[in-house]
């Protein structure tokens, strides 16, 4: 239960978050908006016009819901792992954890920033689409629940590796040998039919691939997988990592010296 002083404090954490990179948005919301433009004129407009339609939809069509995710995925891994560094790095983060407030509280604060910023720039990439295809929206609700539960999703992951990082560059290792594959391997750029039967089953081991179909079908109508398994898939996602970051924190590893 929310106590009235326990909100305040979520409040100001949070506060704390959005300003952060708000306030630097020329490094946090600008390059994303680039990278995307880059990717809708380059696999949009030039290579999806050679490659045709995909399930009835142009190549353009189909893509832009997978780029809008990826965009959200990164941001909100990357927000949370670089402040709660910044925190620990700095010596801030102590400050919290002998303040009289609950754990959750804190994790709570801190993946709601990453959560603001991946939906601002989700909405960000979402407006730039629009001067290079038409997009149609088949179910809202599932877009909105989607978006919130894969940027929670990579908050608490970019909390948890912030936990353990022990230097700036730690934080790079999981975004650049883990994220980065799944993600262009999560079905972004294609669809799963395509693929052999072998690879398909492989496939269904990325839980991207569940948060990027879920995100398609409330564009397009058309998911490559049970919309119900990828909801169960990134409620268990939030339920187990929310947990691993709540025991670390408890512990304070990583955290005390």
């Amino acid at each position: 239960m929310f106590k009235p002083r326990y909100l305040i404090a979520l409040q100001s954490i949070l506060n704390k978050e959005t300003n952060r990179f708000l306030r630097i948005w020329v490094q946090t919301l600008v390059p994303p908006a680039i990278t995307m433009t880059l990717y809708f004129v380059i696999f949009g407009n030039l290579i999806g016009s050679q490659i045709g339609q995909i399930h009835g939809f142009s190549y353009m069509e189909f893509i832009v819901p997978g780029l809008i995710m990826m965009s959200v995925i990164t941001n909100s891994y990357a927000n949370v792992a670089s402040s709660f560094f910044s925190a620990k790095f700095q010596r801030n983060v102590e400050e919290l954890l002998v303040a009289p407030v609950p754990n959750y509280i804190i994790v709570l604060g801190f993946v709601g920033g990453g959560v603001a910023r991946g939906v601002l720039v989700g909405l960000i990439v979402t407006v730039l689409s629009l001067f290079f295809v038409d997009i149609r929206i088949h179910h809202l609700w599932v877009i909105v629940s989607t978006v919130l539960l894969t940027s929670a999703v990579f908050s608490l992951g970019g909390l948890i590796n912030a936990v353990y990082a022990k230097t700036f560059d730690d934080i790079s290792i999981v975004p650049t040998f883990v994220l980065t594959p799944l993600t262009y391997l999560g079905g972004v750029f294609y669809s799963l039919s395509l693929l052999p039967e072998l690879w398909q089953g492989v496939s269904t081991l990325n839980p991207i691939v569940y948060m990027v179909n879920a995100f398609r079908y409330g564009f397009l109508g058309h998911s490559d997988v049970s919309l119900t398994l990828a909801y169960a898939v990134l409620i268990g996602l939030i339920v187990v990592l929310f947990g691993i970051a709540m025991r670390l924190i408890r512990r304070g590893t990583g955290l005390r010296s």
